[in-house]
């Protein structure tokens, strides 16, 4: 009853269910637009916000984080271009199904399951942030290093046909991962006296000139193909639908709000970990991953936003950001006179629950926005290619150099475009690139940590992973995943497969 009171603060005010509301909307169109994130927004937020009342602060910036999340399938499944990170995912099967005519059903089934991610994150919040962050706490080096290593091995999930081909396109992303300033010895790695390396290589930036330069350079070299005609008559999912693909829509929240909840993951990580549950667990897909499964796109979707409510239970309980984004919150906080920590729900209840309502309402405006206009964005897959991909270069370009105001960010973009365009004509998959490129840092720094709180020995850090119940889980888990990657395993569950038929 007490929850109930503080949450109906929305009702005794309601010029914040508009602030969220308009905080929504904004997200969604700044999340589709590539190289504008939700911490930009967000961050900007701060400074605008700086006088503002403290729920009303709140509010708006919690609308813009869930839209943004949201907002990076629309151009990953109607241009192949992730408008954010986390939406690699979903690119690759949306883009398949626009394609084939249906992008107006790829993007309602996106904010269907974006929407029920989003609740269940906001329930897990709700109900189960002490024991989740619990959880979180008890990681340490050595499970966050597992968990990168697990990603890795994501690259044969996303290498389409061939293996070979995706260890190669990751290898690409680790070396690239690699290059910039070592953050310990201070050593320049690869970067030949260029400055501008230093920093190493931006992943939106790879990703932008991966998906959308190079989607637009391969579309300018067959301009005689005419567009799909795009079929809207069916947008939401059946009810019959739904609830078959209710188990994967839960399956994927869950990882969603674990992967939220662990410092420095994100919904980035959550969306490719279920994408790549999701191929080796649905026996029977719509269609092969990769060539239009709506599998492909209820996975990364619900888990992206299910990682959201994950994201705020580390920041509420322990003052730890979940994400960037939260990082930015947290900061948005201490400017109010707040200190995010253990003390946070207690001492403030009001502005917890403030939190879980703001996230409720900004799940049905998600909905609602999400859903308006879906005829109107199918139309971007019918434009002539002479006015698209001149277009989508231009937004390339802008995303580029919004990241960071730099020049060469723009020049990286279409060195990543021309790679890219080669990768995809000798049949290469682009997306264990921006996999190694995201996940090596993660990797190599906690390999050091490890290894520095163990005095420098490296058997004394692999000893550490018997020290605990997670690091073993974990292990056990590493082990079955590569062991799935194998060739014999991949023959076995083909046969069985074929069994089956």
């Amino acid at each position: 009853m007490e929850a109930l009171s503080h949450m109906a603060v929305l009702l005794r005010e309601p010029w914040l269910i508009a602030l969220i509301a308009a905080g929504t909307c904004a997200g969604i169109y700044v999340g589709a637009i590539p190289g504008l994130s939700g911490t930009m927004a967000v961050s900007l937020l701060v400074s605008f916000t700086f006088g503002w009342e403290q729920h009303s602060a709140l509010a708006v910036m919690v609308g813009v984080y869930v839209g943004s999340v949201f907002g990076g399938s629309r151009s990953a499944i109607l241009l192949n271009i992730p408008g954010a990170p986390a939406a690699v995912a979903t690119a690759l099967d949306g883009y398949a199904l626009a394609k084939q005519g249906r992008a107006g059903e790829a993007m309602g089934l996106a904010t269907s399951q974006s929407v029920i991610g989003t609740l269940l994150g906001v329930l897990a919040l709700a109900t189960c942030a002490p024991l989740v962050a619990n959880i979180a706490r008890n990681f340490h080096s050595i499970d966050y290093l597992m968990l990168s290593l697990m990603g890795l091995m994501m690259v044969g999930s996303l290498s389409g046909r061939s293996v070979r081909f995706g260890l190669v396109a990751g290898c690409i992303g680790i070396f690239l991962g690699c290059v910039g300033v070592d953050g310990q010895t201070a050593v320049k790695r690869f970067t030949f006296n260029i400055v501008y390396l230093n920093s190493g290589v931006d992943y939106v930036v790879a990703m932008i000139g991966l998906f959308g330069a190079s989607e637009a350079l391969s579309q300018i070299t067959d301009m005689k193909a005419t567009p799909v005609k795009q079929k809207v008559d069916k947008i939401l999912p059946s009810w019959a639908e739904s609830m078959r693909y209710l188990g994967l829509t839960i399956k994927s929240s869950i990882i969603g709000v674990l992967v939220g909840a662990l410092p420095g993951a994100g919904g980035d990580i959550a969306a490719l970990l279920s994408y790549d549950q999701a191929k080796r667990s649905v026996r029977k897909p719509s269609a092969p991953f990769g060539k239009g499964a709506v599998e492909g796109i209820i996975a990364p979707e619900s888990a992206n936003n299910a990682a959201i409510g994950g994201a705020f239970i580390p920041m509420l309980t322990l003052g730890i950001p979940g994400d960037a984004v939260t990082a930015v919150l947290i900061s948005a906080l201490t400017i109010q006179g707040l200190r995010p920590g253990p003390n946070l729900i207690s001492q403030t209840p009001d502005l917890f629950w403030l939190i879980v309502a703001s996230l409720l309402v900004a799940s049905f405006f998600l909905l609602v926005f999400g859903l308006t206009g879906i005829k109107a964005f199918t139309k971007i897959v019918e434009v002539p290619k002479g006015i698209l991909m001149p277009t989508i270069l231009i937004l390339s370009v802008i995303g580029a150099y919004a990241i960071r105001n730099s020049v060469y960010d723009i020049l990286w973009m279409f060195g990543f475009g021309i790679i890219g365009y080669f990768l995809k004509r000798f049949n290469y998959p682009i997306a264990p690139i921006v996999l190694g490129v995201i996940l090596t840092r993660l990797c190599e720094e906690n390999y050091r940590r490890g290894v520095m709180l163990q005095g420098g020995s490296v058997m004394g850090m692999l000893g550490s992973i018997f020290t605990s119940y997670i690091s073993i889980a974990l292990f056990v888990l590493l082990v079955v995943l590569f062991v799935t990657q194998t060739e014999s395993y991949k023959h076995w569950q083909a046969k069985r497969r074929s069994e089956d038929k």
